[in-house]
């Protein structure tokens, strides 16, 4: 679906130089899933449109979430029930559309004495939850006694355990499911490039007309004209917005959330569990390809936007709340392989704490014309998308400038997303796994992997493990090599982090992996980019840097 020729990194600055011939309907600004969501419905619908991400696509919010397409159960403790029902039913969309990168996730809510949630607030509570999500009838709630929570998850406490809800909810790859979004997008002729910051907005008799770019790996500028501009930069939203001159009235508070990552081994979960804290917040432990993550935290955050971390209280909250709610794991700070943290760029409430204020978004309009879209969730990125292109849609056609049809983003597929929908993933999955084994002579883990993550891409993946001779001088396996071939050529990787973090989810889900090959991915990026020592020593420390991150806290933010 995707064409190499359209998405590679080698061709950053012909997309740019593109991008600035002649003025687009709309340039977006940002690259993280509600981006990534925007310039997908804005190109179905006909508009001439293009992406600018100062960093790499999804490299803020956007993969730093729980990884969860979820309904948000909390959210009904604050009665928001429209927030509910929407997200819920979104959920249900996005797998039909990638059932590649969402995964059905039967989630345990421990019923605790003393705890959050009662037996019947969380019988009635999961019930409507159900009902406003539209949640099919083989994936609605069951309520467990004592004994059937317990064999479901042996590792729950038993004293004070009074039983479970159980219910479905929704398991993603939250930068593979923002990649595959932006890969849609621009196989349909969007235009999109990373490392390319709005550096200034130009403006004609104080309206918005453009943006001078410049490429934060050429040092190159661009002058950018489109007739609308939306803002999605995600936390960054307020900055861009300051350079407008428009930020009053509703501004973003960041609160910040934490995840860390344990191994299996250590912390045997059977089972996704959402449990309560002894300070009666509400925490997430969820089982994922031999490990375990944990998350999440939500403090209020005023330290650097672009490497939010884990601090030590972060990471002793997080441990201590995993051995509350499972006491006979007693993890210590030494079982923590990887962890990462992410902010929450929300709509500002006076006087509420982090955990109070809505996960709404909400839409700007400047006196300028730039068009801000901020707040929300990673699912209900869609909505969003179709909110503010409907905005931008009326506007152009109110100038006389074109007409477009409504939203059709519900049914298209997303890049990888062509396995025959939910019903058809598993035995798709089985025969392009024997595909790797029998034609490619991979192993079964390895083609299962690159299988199940690449989706219907996988071809694509496959047709580069004939590169034999250059994977041996690379010192890489054929399966790294190739995953790495099309991370550059077909989804814009363009740094080693990138590969490590957002194409791959090593640092987080592999850190051995990671390390194991990092400097052969670099040597190769540096030849096939040809690098300076210089640029290859700063790759090779923003890597080494991102990894310790990952591992070692920080004292405080």
């Amino acid at each position: 679906m995707t064409n190499a020729i359209t998405f590679s990194s080698e061709r950053r600055s012909q997309l740019l130089e593109q991008m600035a011939a002649v003025p687009l309907d709309l340039l977006v600004i940002g690259g993280g899933i509600t981006g990534a969501g925007i310039a997908l419905d804005a190109r179905t619908r006909g508009m001439n449109i293009g992406l600018i991400e100062m960093q790499d696509f999804a490299s803020g919010t956007s993969s730093r979430s729980t990884k969860l397409i979820h309904g948000g159960l909390r959210y009904l403790k604050q009665l928001e029930f429209k927030i509910v029902a929407e997200v819920g039913k979104e959920r249900a969309i996005v797998y039909e559309n990638a059932p590649h990168v969402t995964t059905p996730e039967w989630m345990m809510l421990p019923v605790i004495e003393g705890g959050t949630y009662g037996k019947l607030a969380s019988s009635v509570g999961l019930y409507v939850y159900d009902m406003l999500a539209g949640v099919k009838r083989g994936e609605r709630r069951i309520m467990l006694s004592k004994e059937e929570t317990l064999r479901r998850e042996p590792l729950l406490r038993t004293d004070k355990l009074k039983g479970g809800g159980y219910y479905v909810e929704y398991r993603t790859d939250d930068a593979r499911l923002t990649i595959e979004t932006m890969k849609a997008a621009v196989s349909r002729g969007a235009l999109a490039v990373n490392y390319a910051k709005a550096e200034e907005l130009l403006y004609d008799n104080g309206k918005l007309k453009g943006v001078r770019v410049v490429d934060q790996l050429s040092g190159e500028s661009y002058e950018i004209y489109a007739h609308k501009i939306v803002n999605a930069a995600g936390p960054w939203a307020d900055t861009i917005r300051e350079k407008d001159g428009s930020k009053f009235g509703k501004r973003l508070h960041l609160t910040k959330g934490v995840h860390l990552v344990i191994d299996g081994s250590r912390f045997p979960l059977k089972q996704a569990i959402y449990f309560d804290t002894p300070d009666g917040r509400m925490v997430f432990a969820i089982p994922r390809d031999g490990k375990t993550y944990v998350g999440t935290t939500d403090t209020n955050y005023e330290g650097d936007i672009v490497h939010p971390r884990m601090t030590v209280a972060d990471r002793d909250y997080i441990i201590a709340a995993a051995n509350f709610m499972f006491p006979t794991i007693k993890l210590t700070n030494k079982d923590v392989e990887s962890s990462w943290a992410g902010l929450r760029p929300l709509i500002h409430e006076d006087g509420k704490s982090p955990s109070e204020l809505s996960r709404k978004d909400e839409i700007f309009l400047a006196k300028s014309g730039l068009m801000t879209i901020a707040g929300g969730k990673l699912t209900g990125y869609r909505k969003m998308a179709e909110r503010i292109v409907d905005m931008v849609a009326n506007q152009l056609q109110q100038e006389g400038k074109g007409s477009y049809p409504g939203c059709t983003t519900d049914k298209v597929r997303l890049s990888g997303g062509d396995v025959g929908g939910s019903q058809g993933l598993a035995a798709y999955l089985k025969s392009k796994t024997e595909e790797g084994v029998h034609q490619y002579g991979l192993s079964r883990e390895q083609a299962a992997k690159l299988t199940q993550r690449y989706g219907s891409n996988i071809g694509l993946v496959y047709g580069r493990l004939s590169a034999k001779q250059e994977a041996e001088q690379a010192g890489l396996p054929q399966d790294v090599f190739a995953s790495l071939l099309y991370s550059i050529e077909e989804e814009m990787t363009a740094t080693p982090a990138d590969f490590f973090i957002r194409r791959t989810g090593a640092v987080y889900f592999d850190i051995a992996w990671a390390k194991q090959w990092k400097t052969q991915v670099i040597n190769y990026m540096a030849n096939r980019f040809g690098w300076s020592e210089e640029e290859t020593g700063a790759h090779t420390r923003l890597l080494d840097t991102l990894i310790h991150d990952a591992v070692e806290p920080k004292a405080q933010d």
